[in-house]
């Protein structure tokens, strides 16, 4: 497959989980590839086995948060491959400290999540959508959650992450939508990711066994993985979505359906 050949992609957080899946998925299928991330390590990791493949990406460490770095980020695509065709907006946290009411919420943990969550969206947009005009149009697409639907509790500044990532996806639809830039959501439920696993390692006992009671909670019988995820974004990056923008699309094994998201299963994707 090659429907993104030539196309340039920036997946931030694209390091590991769903960022790494997607971002090798992108190469595969012909696109030129910058990973941004702040985990220089898994960053250099990932490189390495896409261009081992035989594919194109570059990786560029960066704290997303930061305007400056988002920048860089965008100069380097231009750079090394010329413009910017794809935004995969990835990135995001759950810090396992974090689970807190507002009350007991420290003012720099909601800032952190905000700003790695959310604002990140906004910079990176920013900076990418002058590229993808020069380029006759582009796509957007900003990972947000369930929980920006639903929520389950103690977890005030994520749901509000997650939550404004879908308003800013609807708004920025209507701005860019004459020039042929397209902007959606993703909304992941449980995904086998490291931070899934690291929020199961807290609940004690085996952590293969809380994933299986996760899963066992979902009319779909299981977790998603990044591929599950990996799918719709390249179905939504391409051509086969060119009807579609401002809206959200919710990949979470039937969960949303039940009514009853936060009630067991376990934490979001990211």
């Amino acid at each position: 497959m090659a429907e993104f050949k030539g196309k340039v992609v920036i997946v931030t957080g694209g390091a590991l989980g769903i960022g790494g899946v997607t971002a090798e998925e992108f190469a595969n299928r012909g696109a030129l590839v910058v990973v941004a991330d702040i985990d220089r390590d898994a960053g250099e990791v990932i490189e390495g086995r896409i261009r081992a493949e035989g594919n194109d990406a570059v990786f560029v460490e960066a704290d997303v948060s930061v305007s400056r770095q988002c920048q860089i980020v965008v100069e380097r695509a231009v750079g090394e491959f010329g413009g910017v065709d794809i935004l995969f907006n990835n990135v995001g946290i759950q810090p396992p400290t974090s689970y807190l009411n507002v009350e007991n919420t420290p003012e720099e943990t909601w800032d952190r999540i905000v700003g790695v969550n959310l604002k990140s969206h906004f910079l990176m947009a920013k900076f990418a959508i002058p590229e993808m005009r020069k380029r006759g149009g582009g796509v957007v697409i900003n990972n947000a959650s369930v929980q920006g639907l639903q929520s389950q509790r103690l977890v005030p500044a994520y749901a509000a992450s997650k939550g404004g990532v879908l308003s800013l996806t609807r708004q920025m639809a209507l701005d860019y939508a004459a020039e042929g830039i397209r902007v959606l959501a993703i909304c992941p439920g449980t995904i086998d990711t490291d931070m899934v696993r690291t929020v199961a390692s807290l609940e004690g006992g085996d952590i293969e066994e809380t994933l299986d009671r996760y899963g066992a909670s979902h009319p779909i019988g299981r977790i998603g993985t990044g591929q599950d995820i990996s799918n719709l974004v390249m179905f939504l990056a391409s051509d086969a979505a060119s009807f579609m923008t401002g809206s959200h699309v919710i990949v979470d094994g039937g969960y949303m359906a039940l009514g009853a998201w936060a009630g067991g299963a376990g934490a979001s994707q990211d």
